[in-house]
């Protein structure tokens, strides 16, 4: 069955040194869609920005190669991939020769758009420091706002206020205290997230506390940062939003969901903690 609890999450590994697709396990997004009230066209677009860091293979010759992969899914596709199957995946070419990078793009291509259900776009870059400067989510910092908080969870989006009252604003706000649970192990994820939208003021002391609430809450990246995104538009009515999650990696992996009302795509910016 493909649920997290199926999942080689929490469970002791044999890790495999040789290339292997059906290590790979899907996650159907609805179910976690249905709790959020997204049973019908999606309210958002956007993607899961992954980053591979441990990614390595033999070229032709034997001789071992690395590079950083980008793996961006479609938020509009049928599943997530989960991370620790995703990690055994790629750990399964450090002993595989491949031709040249255009062949293992082709692989990473096919095999992780069967298992997703949609088209994934593959990035290959040399592990090396240029081209990989690190810079924060553009926005107003709202971690230091002085309030007291003693809600850890479950989320409460009655916290999300905005002020109708006053003309449309057009900001980005920001904070690093985003930290949500692995549903099947319970160990924390940590990110930062972006709050991007157009309309009524939003309360910061009120989206703080909604943030931190989060803190002892059990669901997967993508899935917070839906429920995120869902629970802004319905309590604050914006004319636009975006939310951007960057998350810490673990296992040499990075995700960082993205969900807009609009087309655009984002960027794939490096924050100090990653």
């Amino acid at each position: 069955m493909s649920t997290p609890e199926h999942s080689p999450l929490g469970k002791t590994t044999v890790y495999a040194d040789r290339y292997d697709a059906s290590l790979l396990f899907p996650i159907p997004r609805q179910a976690k869609r249905d709790e959020i009230g997204v049973t019908g066209p999606l309210p958002f677009h956007g993607e899961d920005v992954w980053n591979a860091y441990e990614l390595s293979w033999l070229d032709g010759r034997g001789k071992p190669v690395v590079a950083l992969a980008e793996f961006r899914v479609p938020a509009g596709s049928p599943n997530i991939i989960e991370s620790k199957s995703f990690k055994l995946y790629l750990n399964g070419f450090s002993q595989e020769r491949v031709t040249d990078r255009a062949a293992l793009i082709a692989t990473l291509t096919r095999d992780l758009s069967a298992a997703a259900g949609a088209p994934i776009d593959v990035t290959l870059t040399d592990a090396q420091a240029r081209g990989h400067a690190v810079t924060d989510l553009d926005g107003t910092l709202v971690d230091d706002l002085a309030i007291d908080i003693d809600d850890y969870g479950p989320p409460q989006a009655d916290y999300l206020v905005a002020d109708t009252s006053q003309p449309v604003v057009e900001e980005a706000l920001v904070s690093n205290l985003l930290r949500s649970n692995c549903p099947v192990t319970g160990q924390p994820d940590w990110g930062s997230v972006q709050i991007r939208y157009r309309g009524a003021p939003i309360d910061q002391a009120g989206l703080l506390r909604y943030l931190v609430s989060f803190r002892n809450h059990n669901e997967f990246h993508e899935q917070c940062v839906e429920r995120i995104f869902v629970d802004v538009m319905q309590r604050c009515r914006p004319e636009h939003l975006s939310v951007y999650a960057r998350y810490t990696r673990r296992g040499g992996l990075d995700i960082n969901p993205y969900r807009s009302s609009g087309t655009e795509r984002p960027d794939n910016p490096r924050g100090a903690r990653q």
